[in-house]
């Protein structure tokens, strides 16, 4: 596995709707979420946000490979309520990735369970003894020459899901600098964005829903 150098790319954060109890941003690939652990990586979006938002609160993070929609509270109580929303699985999120090979099936359902791969960190793995349950719901929206792109409905919100599921059906995601191998890795990104999220807003409890352009 390739040594992880942290350069996260320039520039303010994006952010797609704001009221009183919430922030949506889309966040750029090659981005923490939160402050690494190591020296050199406490640049992330929620530093660049508390800089333009005093007093964001963190309610899920994504991979810093991955682009799109995150969501942040403004207050505790707000904090509380969406953290439900993903621990209870009633937020419904939708991904767009391309994926190496041409997908034969319309769309399909992938239910194995995962761990984290001590010796190989960050790597996770499927281990149906000590796995958690994850399950990921999948649709083709078209094939090209040797890819094809997806739209993936995580049901579970494990490390990595998307990313071993998709490994585990003999497509992994193109640029996956942990998972892909050879020329599907030769990508100037992980071709992986969190394209939609919908939830029940704290603010009165009615439907909401955020959506990222795709950049690729």
């Amino acid at each position: 596995m390739p040594e992880f150098s942290y350069d996260p790319p320039a520039g303010d954060p994006v952010i797609l709707h704001e009221d009183a109890r919430i922030i949506v941003v889309d966040k750029p690939s090659g981005l923490l979420s939160v402050p690494g652990k190591l020296e050199g990586r406490e640049d992330c979006l929620m530093s660049r946000l508390e800089a333009f938002r005093p007093g964001a609160l963190l309610v899920h993070r994504l991979d810093c490979d991955t682009s799109g929609v995150m969501i942040f509270a403004r207050d505790k109580a707000a904090q509380g309520w969406l953290g439900q929303e993903f621990e209870k699985r009633r937020a419904k999120k939708s991904y767009v990735a391309r994926v190496a090979g041409v997908m034969e099936a319309e769309r399909g359902r992938v239910d194995l369970p995962l761990c984290a791969d001590w010796e190989y960190r960050p790597r996770q793995k499927v281990d149906f003894e000590r796995g958690r349950p994850a399950v990921t719901e999948w649709e083709v929206i078209s094939r090209g020459e040797g890819e094809t792109r997806v739209r993936m409905f995580p049901l579970t919100g494990r490390s990595h899901q998307l990313r071993v599921h998709m490994l585990s059906l003999g497509h992994p995601i193109l640029g996956d600098p942990i998972y892909a191998l050879g020329a599907a890795r030769e990508f100037p990104r992980l071709m992986l964005h969190a394209e939609r999220l919908g939830l029940h807003h704290p603010e009165g409890g009615g439907w909401v829903e955020f959506s990222a352009e795709c950049p690729f």
